[in-house]
């Protein structure tokens, strides 16, 4: 498969390391059903010609990288994402996307940003190749509720296209290409994906216009200061570790106070209900992704959760689900 000479650098990044594979695939069920395990289940069919799929991923936190292909015409029916956003981007080829009341024709020039609320369906050509980045929807909403300095009322919905091949968004590509390229280890360590998922978040909610772009604006803060970055890059790295505010003050070096105004000011809530937050996402990870993990208790056990129905609450309220439906859907993937 030829590609244009500007995605060369981008388009090399996946391919390095072979265990970054996913899959490859002439078969539609196996193919329908990988592609399902790191996104969701989804109607998949072919127009015409044969299936050569392929696809690579590299997580980095709540937010992946991936590189798909179909080698075929494919009509793609997900409904709406739900539970994670994504950010489409064509190598070569041009892709037709409808979501919700939006609709454009993708291309090498033109991304396609998936609000994860609205339904969805696509269809993409034969030569469509895309990078794709997945970002966890809690995520985004606790990043942007960290901007805003408070929760919003207002549903995140962005504007579908996107002219990605200027500005600070295809910089942030170029980076995280190369750096996939030529230190994948850092990728993969906790401190790491947890800059590297706040960097891609932050600048998606700052170069991309989105249903609440002037809130994001008009209350922009200064930057956190140091003690609370300290403390959330420790709880990213330690979230399964017994962890309390005397703790996490110590790590800090500031009193429990300080730790508390500082968290309420800058991220809009405290450093105790941001470590349940990353422990729940963890758990939807697991539930989602591990194949080693059989049940909801282990999960939940395994991320510091003892009392199971307090848990499940959480649960349900952060993901709009309980955690035995996310279970059944890694089955049903």
């Amino acid at each position: 498969m030829q590609l244009p000479p500007a995605a060369g650098p981008l388009a090399s990044a996946l391919l390095g390391d072979p265990a970054r594979c996913v899959f490859a695939s002439t078969d539609l069920a196996e193919t329908r059903a990988a592609v399902g395990r790191v996104f969701k289940p989804h109607r998949l069919e072919i127009r015409g010609t044969r299936l050569q799929a392929r696809m690579h991923h590299a997580p980095l936190g709540a937010v992946s990288f991936n590189r798909l292909a179909y080698g075929a015409d494919v009509t793609i029916d997900p409904g709406p994402l739900g539970d994670f956003l994504l950010v489409q981007m064509p190598l070569q080829g041009q892709a037709e996307i409808r979501c919700g009341d939006q609709h454009i024709v993708s291309t090498p020039d033109c991304a396609s940003v998936l609000t994860p609320s609205d339904a969805l369906a696509m269809r993409w050509s034969a030569d469509n190749d895309q990078l794709i980045v997945r970002i966890e929807r809690s995520a985004l909403e606790r990043i942007c509720a960290a901007h805003l300095g408070r929760r919003s009322e207002r549903p995140l919905r962005f504007a579908l296209g996107m002219a990605w091949r200027s500005g600070a968004w295809y910089e942030l590509m170029r980076y995280l290409a190369a750096m996939l390229a030529t230190a994948p280890e850092t990728a993969r360590h906790p401190l790491t994906a947890c800059q590297l998922e706040q960097l891609v978040i932050g600048t998606l909610l700052t170069s991309q216009p989105h249903s609440l772009s002037d809130a994001v604006r008009e209350h922009g803060k200064p930057l956190a200061p140091r003690h609370v970055k300290v403390v959330e890059e420790y709880i990213h790295a330690n979230a399964a570790a017994e962890l309390t505010p005397a703790v996490l003050a110590e790590v800090a070096g500031v009193s429990v106070r300080s730790l508390f105004a500082g968290f309420r000011e800058h991220r809009g809530t405290g450093p105790m209900a941001y470590l349940r937050t990353v422990r729940l996402e963890r758990v939807r990870h697991d539930l989602l992704n591990v194949a080693s993990v059989s049940s909801v208790s282990a999960a939940a056990l395994r991320w510091g959760f003892a009392h199971l129905g307090r848990f499940s609450a959480e649960y349900r309220r952060a993901f709009g689900e309980c955690p035995a439906q996310t279970l059944r859907r890694r089955g049903a993937g």
